[in-house]
């Protein structure tokens, strides 16, 4: 007697029409990160909102830990109508629409502030007004973090200290560019892969937020972790294009709203996490050391030849928005 009278109050709470509009679906959602990642903690917080929004009618189903496949294999499937959501690195998506790179310039920001403000802003929209006629849709940018070195050799304190290191980097031109002007040998390499190259020493080291070295164990397998903070690193919510024009108006505006709510959580955890992940990966045996603000501006005049390089292959009328929109958000 009480489901029923919770159903019906919550029949017309949502109203005829709208409830209506909201059909019993399930949302697999596949990632690659651990479920005590913060992107993990995102998608919970999501699939919670989700559920109550809809009345339980639409479920997301999580699957942590590449369980559905590598970050392109995902992105595929989204595009095919196969999987419904994913929340891949941005980097990922420079293969489908090359303005993306702008958002892995190194050194570009400084502080998480800028990072929203660019990526919430005009900029940040103009690249995803650019993947529904890839057959993918945007909810928004979630945090990933500030990405940094590890490896078994050495301290990274200035840019002559990568020379030599055999470092996995993301399969995106500009990072491959990147670590090559720092005359480092950059190796692309599916994420899935990289702790068992690490084990065996096929590669030296690797770059990656806090959270994730630590959530993924790296270091179990390499020594140094040198904040360089080369580039802010962000993820990217997708939803399939074929699954999305399924969708009512309705529930659109719900997957929307809890996106939107879901991204405020998922930051602030995220950025948490960075932050207790240096003590606890000192802990873990890490030595760790910082990169000098200084120096990362050296670092980043040694990079700049790579990003002007990649910035005149680049669609002008986004170059030159990208380039506005950081001006506002990075002045004193």
């Amino acid at each position: 007697m009480k489901r029923l009278i919770s159903l019906v109050a919550l029949a017309l709470a949502l109203g005829p029409a709208i409830a209506q509009d909201i059909q019993d679906r399930t949302i697999k959602f596949g990632h690659l990160n651990n479920p005590d990642h913060p992107v993990s903690l995102g998608t919970k917080r999501f699939a919670e909102l989700v559920a109550a929004k809809s009345g339980g009618k639409l479920k997301v189903q999580e699957f942590p830990s590449s369980q559905l496949g590598n970050e392109l294999q995902q992105q595929s499937a989204l595009q095919g109508g196969v999987q419904e959501m994913t929340a891949p690195a941005t980097t990922s998506l420079a293969g489908i629409v090359k303005e993306f790179g702008l958002i892995d310039f190194p050194f570009a920001v400084g502080s998480y502030a800028q990072a929203d403000a660019l990526l919430d802003g005009p900029f940040g929209q103009a690249l995803l007004a650019r993947l529904p006629e890839k057959g993918l849709v945007s909810l928004g940018y979630w945090d990933l973090g500030f990405r940094n070195v590890t490896n078994s050799r050495r301290p990274i304190t200035k840019a002559e200290d990568l020379e030599g290191l055999k470092l996995r980097v993301i399969p995106n031109p500009v990072f491959l560019d990147t670590f090559k002007a720092f005359k480092a040998n950059p190796v692309p390499m599916p994420f899935a892969e990289l702790y068992g190259a690490l084990e065996a020493k096929a590669v030296d080291g690797q770059e990656n937020p806090l959270a994730v070295i630590l959530s993924n164990k790296f270091f179990e397998v390499n020594k140094y972790v040198s904040a360089t903070q080369h580039v802010y690193a962000a993820n990217i919510l997708l939803v399939s294009k074929k699954f999305w024009d399924k969708l009512s108006p309705t529930e659109q505006k719900i997957l929307h709203d809890a996106a939107n709510e879901a991204r405020s959580y998922q930051r602030q955890a995220s950025r948490a996490a960075a932050q207790k992940a240096v003590s606890e990966l000192q802990a873990k045996g890490m030595q760790y050391n910082e990169v000098s603000a200084a120096e990362r501006a050296r670092m980043s005049a040694i990079a700049k030849p790579v990003t002007e390089r990649f910035a005149a292959s680049y669609d002008p009328v986004i170059v030159k928005l990208y380039q506005a929109e950081l001006a506002k958000v990075v002045k004193p």
